[in-house]
């Protein structure tokens, strides 16, 4: 369908560019969220796995949170 176009097999350039930017704009309040709940930060790179990223929001949703027990409030 492409013929010799030589792009036909090729993303855009401003396609990564684009993913690179709302993965920004997801992972910067999953990371405090996290940060908030007590919970290492690292963890709200979890938010990019598709399936992992709805197991993150119910474990975050419907477990004790660490900052609850110590009284700890960052931010």
């Amino acid at each position: 369908m492409m013929g010799n176009n030589m792009f036909g097999n090729t993303m855009w350039a401003g396609h990564w560019l684009w993913m690179l930017v709302i993965a920004i704009v997801v992972v910067i309040p999953a990371w405090r969220i996290c940060q908030r709940t007590g919970y290492p930060g690292w963890m709200g790179l979890l938010i990019l796995i598709p399936v992992i990223n709805l197991f993150l929001l119910y474990f975050i949703a419907f477990t004790d949170w660490p900052a609850d027990k110590t009284g700890y409030r960052n931010g």
